[in-house]
C-alpha cells in the first residue's frame, strides 16, 4: 500500500474548516525547532525558555495532526483497494477498514479537543489566598477549614503546598493565609475555586443553637515566572525591612527580617514576615507580587477583549458567591453549575474532584461551542 493521499478533509473528515489552522501550527512548530537550534537563541536564556515553552505547548497538537494524517492516508488506501481486481486485497480492505475508520475518528476527536482554545495557564503553579470575610471568628474558623481542605486535596494529587504568609486568630482560625501550590496542572484544577465561599452552621460558641451564615473569600492566581513578568527591582520596587512581631506584639526574632515590597508602578504592597531570613521573606514577597501582576494583566486583557462579557471561571470578580457549605444538611452546592452533593464531610476532607470535574466539563463544552 505505497499510495498516499493528500490531506483532504472533504474525502476523509468533516474538519475542513480547521485545516488552515492545522497547517499554520505545523509551520510554527517547525520554525520553533529551527530557532531553538540557533546558537543565538541558546545564548539568551530568557528567549530560549520562551521558545521552548511554546514548542512544548504545540508538540501534542503536532503529534496528533501527524497521527490523523497517517490514519487518513491508510483509510484512503484501503478504500481504493475495495475497487481492486484482487479478491484477497478486497477482503483484506473490508476487514481492516472498520478498525482504521475508528482510529481516524479517535484522532479527529482528539485533534478537535486539542485545538479547542485552552487556558494558557493550565500547567502553572498556583498562589492561593484565603481571607475570612463576614462572620467574625466563625468566618476565621471556616477559613481554616477551607485551607485544610485545599491542603488535603493538593496532597492527594501529589502537589506541594507551602505557606508563604499566615495571620491566625487565638481560637484556631485564620484571618488570612497565602500559600503556593506546586505541581503539574495545579492551575487547571484550582482555578475554579476563586470566589466567595459561604458556610451555614451552628458555631461552637452559639448557646441557642442558631445557624449562622459566614463567608470566606478565596483568590487563586497563576504563579508567574520572570519570563512573563519582568520586574526592574531598582526602578520598580521600594523594599523596606522591619522587625517581625508575633501575636500581641511579641518579638519573633531580634533581626530586621520582615520585608515590605511596594511595586511603584501599580501601588501594590506585599508584606512577608513568616521566615526568620530576610532573603526568604523577600523571595516569597516577589513570588506573590509576580502572581498578582500577572493576574492584573490578564484581567485587563479580558476586559478589553469583552467588556460586556465575563467568563464563568477565571474572572477577577471575587464578589459573587460560588459555593455554599451547609452543615445541618451535610450539603455542598456549587451555584455556578447548580450542582448539589450531600457529601460535605468528604469534600472538606479534600474530596473536591466531583465538583471540579463538573466545572471543567462545562468549561470545555463552552470552549467547544465557541
Amino acid at each position: 500500500m505505497a499510495a498516499a493521499v493528500t490531506f483532504n478533509a472533504r474525502s476523509v473528515s468533516p474538519i475542513a474548516a480547521m485545516l488552515d489552522k492545522v497547517k499554520g501550527i505545523e509551520e510554527r512548530y517547525a520554525d520553533l525547532e529551527r530557532q531553538l537550534s540557533d546558537p543565538a537563541a541558546m545564548a539568551n536564556s530568557r528567549e530560549y525558555a520562551r521558545l521552548a515553552k511554546e514548542r512544548s505547548q504545540l508538540q501534542e497538537v503536532v503529534e496528533c495532526i501527524r497521527e490523523y494524517r497517517r490514519a487518513a492516508d491508510e483509510v484512503a488506501d484501503y478504500r481504493a483497494a475495495l475497487e481492486s481486481n484482487d479478491a484477497d486485497l478486497r477482503e483484506l480492505a473490508k476487514e481492516e477498514l472498520p478498525r482504521l475508520r475508528e482510529r481516524l475518528a479517535n484522532a479527529e476527536t482528539r485533534l478537535k479537543l486539542l485545538m479547542t482554545p485552552r487556558d494558557p495557564n493550565d500547567e502553572k503553579d498556583v498562589i492561593l489566598e484565603i481571607r475570612a470575610g463576614t462572620g467574625g471568628e466563625e468566618a476565621s474558623l471556616f477559613a481554616a477549614d477551607l485551607f485544610r481542605m485545599y491542603t488535603r486535596y493538593a496532597e492527594e494529587r501529589g502537589w506541594k503546598i507551602e505557606v508563604l504568609s499566615m495571620s491566625s486568630t487565638g481560637l484556631g482560625g485564620i484571618k488570612e493565609v497565602i500559600a503556593s501550590v506546586s505541581g503539574r496542572g495545579a492551575w487547571s484544577r484550582f482555578k475554579f475555586e476563586g470566589g466567595v465561599h459561604r458556610v451555614q452552621r451552628v458555631p461552637a460558641t452559639e448557646a441557642s443553637g442558631r445557624i449562622h451564615t459566614s463567608a470566606v473569600t478565596v483568590a487563586v492566581l497563576p504563579e508567574a515566572d520572570e519570563v512573563e513578568i519582568n520586574i526592574n527591582e531598582e526602578k520598580d520596587l521600594r523594599i523596606d525591612v522591619m522587625r517581625a512581631s508575633g501575636p500581641g506584639g511579641q518579638s519573633v526574632n531580634t533581626t530586621d527580617s520582615a520585608v515590605r515590597i511596594t511595586h511603584l508602578p501599580s501601588g501594590m504592597v506585599i508584606i512577608c514576615r513568616d521566615e526568620k531570613s530576610q532573603h526568604k521573606n523577600k523571595a516569597r514577597a516577589l513570588k506573590i507580587l509576580r502572581a498578582r501582576l500577572l493576574e492584573k494583566a490578564r484581567e485587563e486583557q479580558e476586559a478589553k477583549i469583552a467588556e460586556s462579557r465575563r467568563s464563568m471561571v477565571g474572572s477577577g470578580d471575587r464578589s459573587e458567591r460560588i459555593r455554599t457549605y451547609n452543615f445541618p444538611q451535610s450539603r455542598v452546592t456549587d451555584h455556578r453549575i447548580n450542582l448539589t452533593l450531600h457529601q460535605l464531610e468528604r469534600v472538606l476532607d479534600g474530596g473536591l474532584d466531583p465538583l471540579i470535574d463538573a466545572l471543567a466539563t462545562q468549561e470545555q463544552a463552552q470552549a467547544l461551542s465557541a
